[in-house]
């Protein structure tokens, strides 16, 4: 008898998500035993997060940024969390950037100041970006929109705001095969060291009580991300045809030729270059993140609310304002404490 297991995706499919789709397509977790459907945010229209349906327990596994798990554990006495850990990361470097498009001619992000940023209203997000801004002599004053999740980067296309955060192996291909040039603004080169993402994270009761179930689910994935890597066409081709089955609801369909495009460049950064495994993480990355965020200030106490604000809530305007909070302590977290490869082949 399968175990079923469910795992809720960061975004709608694209080709970050290609090792999961072909395991599942090509047996590798009914293999293992395993009965696992995956959760695309589109079903509810991003309602619910992906690390919320991990919390609640709904899925095993969710995909978020790093930086969902960093704030998972270091919530605010009023609205605790549970210590939420990294168990894998999808790419080993950095794929994502802000971008504009080159006919706004914004070409460097200093001149991002009074504009309008396209945001996914995350904790850290803004001041992310008012960093790199400030980085570039840039004030850091601009325009953070919380608009709807999934239509960010159509804002970006129509005009309606002026940037957003993307990966450039997914909206990056789509851009270049539509003829849409684009600035790209890369966090590292504004002395950005951004952590790992996605990354793939489980519940704290998860990591202590299945332990075996975690194992396999991992060890099957990377096995789909490992064929993806020597056969990224037909990967494309499999994922194409196992996202239409499985999520038959989607807006449309995945365009082949972008999908295969993105996986060839997922295909580029998702083995560690020295020991071509899938999904391992080191501390020295962990800790060079947490280190910007503390001395930049950004490792504090209150959450973003669209709501109104409240003793450990504010807004994304108010996170950016200086309306932070307490400092969380820097050696109150551990970058041992937020990840583990212990799950892992």
């Amino acid at each position: 008898m399968s175990t079923a297991v469910k795992i809720a995706l960061d975004w709608k499919p694209n080709g970050n998500h290609v090792g999961f789709y072909v395991a599942k397509a090509k047996g590798m977790y009914s293999a293992a035993g395993l009965d696992v459907s995956l959760i695309s945010p589109h079903s509810d229209n991003y309602t619910a997060t992906p690390a919320s349906r991990v919390e609640s327990g709904e899925a095993l596994l969710a995909i978020t940024p790093s930086e969902t798990v960093i704030s998972f554990n270091t919530r605010p006495p009023s609205t605790p969390k549970p210590a939420i850990k990294a168990v894998a990361t999808l790419l080993q470097r950095d794929d994502s950037a802000i971008v504009t498009l080159k006919s706004s001619g914004i070409d460097r992000p200093s001149k991002l100041d009074g504009k309008r940023y396209a945001s996914y209203g995350a904790r850290y997000e803004g001041r992310i970006v008012q960093q790199m801004i400030k980085a570039d002599g840039g004030t850091g004053e601009y325009q953070e929109l919380g608009l709807p999740m999934l239509g960010l980067w159509e804002t970006v296309l129509k005009g309606e705001a002026e940037s957003t955060w993307v990966f450039m192996g997914w909206e990056g291909v789509e851009a270049k095969l539509k003829g849409v040039e684009l600035n790209v603004f890369k966090l590292g080169d504004y002395g950005i060291p951004y952590g790992y993402s996605p990354v793939v994270v489980a519940h704290p009761d998860s990591i202590s009580e299945k332990k075996d179930q975690l194992s396999k689910v991992l060890t099957a994935t990377a096995e789909g991300y490992r064929f993806a890597v020597a056969n990224p066409e037909e990967a494309a081709e499999i994922m194409a045809k196992a996202v239409a089955e499985e999520h038959p609801d989607l807006s449309e369909p995945l365009d082949l030729e972008v999908l295969k495009g993105s996986i060839q460049v997922v295909a580029g950064l998702c083995l560690n270059e020295a020991t071509k495994k899938w999904g391992h993480m080191d501390s020295d990355r962990w800790n060079k993140f947490l280190d910007w965020l503390s001395t930049n200030g950004l490792l504090t106490t209150k959450v973003q609310t669209r709501g109104d604000a409240g003793v450990d809530t504010t807004s994304l305007d108010g996170l950016r304002s200086g309306d932070v909070g307490d400092v969380v302590p820097r050696e109150s977290l551990q970058a041992d404490n937020l990840f583990s490869n212990e799950f892992l082949p």
